[in-house]
Formats: structure tokens, sequence, C-alpha cells
């Protein structure tokens, strides 16, 4: 085989370079204008009453999205309540107990399929087995649904953060005659906590703007959820009310809901990179 010319290698290496150059600022462009457009037309839905008030007809304004927002707080939060020790849970076998055993090796394989599974599928998998069962849609259906996109995201960060940690700390611990599981929650734990924070941020930003697994689950409601095991109202299943309907006073509303998803979102995601990157710094 005949060798390239050093000149040939270069040039082949700048185009590549320029159509990486390209293809990553058309995805920017195309980024930039819908965050542009989701600020531009959001804002004017902001104001008093869109925080504080709950559906009211088109012909009065619109109203608010006071009990969508109350809805999203109140199901990611039980989400994250069951999501995040199971996660933190799972990590820890796979990284510090289990490491090398089948079992590990069958719980990642489970997790990445799950990383990997469309919401909508998680949703139609919920309502069949709690929906169904319960003969209605519930705050409970739509936590379980987010809980299941969640916890695979805690667990493979968990993983990842753990095993940076030197096992020089570990082996110390355990030289001074502290119990495995001290040394892991008292010691390896706190080394590893901003990135554990990091994998708990990222997957709450990732539930907290799903839509298809909650119209299997929680579906919606106009009004306050004074009942968790009814339909519970939430800004994403909001959004897609509002914004399919002919009404504009409602379609605006679902562009002030799409950007406090959107600004939510950004800034949980901006949160978890600067706190990933000053832990790089660190080290």
């Amino acid at each position: 085989m005949t060798p390239r010319s050093m000149t040939y290698r270069r040039t082949v290496d700048r185009i590549v370079q320029l159509i990486s150059l390209l293809a990553a600022s058309l995805g920017i462009a195309v980024l930039a204008w819908i965050l542009w457009e989701v600020l531009r037309r959001g804002v004017a839905a902001l104001n008093w009453t869109f925080f504080t008030e709950v559906y009211a007809p088109p012909s009065m304004g619109g109203g608010g999205v006071a009990n969508a927002i109350f809805g999203t707080a109140i199901m990611t939060l039980m989400a994250s309540a069951l999501a995040i020790p199971l996660g933190f849970l799972a990590g820890v076998f796979l990284s510090e107990f289990g490491a090398t055993s089948r079992l590990a090796d069958q719980i990642r394989f489970s997790t990445n399929i799950m990383m990997g599974i469309p919401s909508i599928i998680i949703g139609l998998f919920v309502y069949t087995l709690v929906v169904v069962p319960m003969r209605t849609f519930s705050a409970y259906a739509g936590a379980a649904s987010l809980a299941i996109i969640m916890f695979p995201v805690v667990a493979r960060t968990t993983e990842d953060m753990l095993k940076l940690v030197p096992n020089e700390l570990r082996e110390s611990a355990l030289a001074l005659g502290a119990p495995r599981w001290r040394v892991t929650f008292s010691i390896v734990f706190r080394a590893a906590k901003v990135g554990l924070l990091t994998g708990v941020l990222l997957s709450v930003a990732r539930a907290s703007g799903e839509t298809a697994p909650l119209l299997f689950t929680a579906l919606n409601n106009q009004y306050w959820s004074d009942n968790l095991s009814q339909p519970t109202a939430n800004l994403t299943v909001t959004i897609f009310n509002y914004a399919m309907g002919p009404y504009k006073p409602l379609q605006q509303i679902a562009w002030g809901a799409s950007l406090l998803i959107m600004v939510g979102v950004l800034f949980l995601t901006v949160v978890a990179r600067l706190l990933l990157a000053g832990k790089g710094a660190k080290q």
C-alpha cells in the first residue's frame, strides 16, 4: 500500500474539521432559534396571574398555570424521593461491592437499556401496572413513570463518580478498622459529592420536561388537585393541551409554560455542568 502524502492527510483533516464545524454551527443555530422563539413568545404570558391562577375560559383571558406548577413540583419530588435513593444504592453496589459480579453486569446492562427506552413506552408500562389496577390516573402513577426515567441516570452517574475516587482513600480508612459501609458513605460519598449532585440534577432536568409518560399516567386537571390519587395537573401536558387548541389566550399561556420549563431545565443543566467542571478543575 502506497503511503499517503502529508499534504493529502492535512487536506482531509481540514475538510473533516470544516464539516464538523459546520454541523456544530448548524446545531447551535437551531438551538438558539428555538430558545429565542420560546423566549420571545413566552415572556408576554408571564405575569402575576400566570403564577397564581388556574384555568379560566378563553373569553376571560385564559387564567394561569399555578395548579400545573404545583402538580409538576409534587410529582418531581415524589419521583426524586423514590429514584434517587434507589439509584444511589444501585450505584454503590456497582462500584463498591459487586463491581465484577455477574449481577452487576446484568444491572449495568439493564440500566443502559432503561436509559434508551422511549419515555412513551415507560408511560404505557406504568399505565398497565398502576393506572389500570387503580382505575384512575393519578399523581402517584405520574411520579412512578418519572422515577423510572430518573433511576438509570442516577445509578450510572453514581457508579462513574464513585469510581473516580482514589482507592487510597478506601484503603486508608479500611486500615484504620472502619467497616466497609462506613467507608463508602462517610468517605467515598463525601469525596464524590459534587459528581453525585450533578447526576441528581441531570436526572431531575430530564424527568421534569417529559410529556408522553404523564399523558398515560397523571393525565391532567384544569383545577387544583386536592387528591393525588386523581388526575393531576402538570406543565407538560397543559402545554400540549393548550397549544393544540384554537384559543389564542391559551396558546399564549402554553408559550409561557414552555419558557418556564425551558429556563428550569437549562438552569439545572448549567448548574450540573458547572459543578462537574469545578470538580474536574480541582482534580
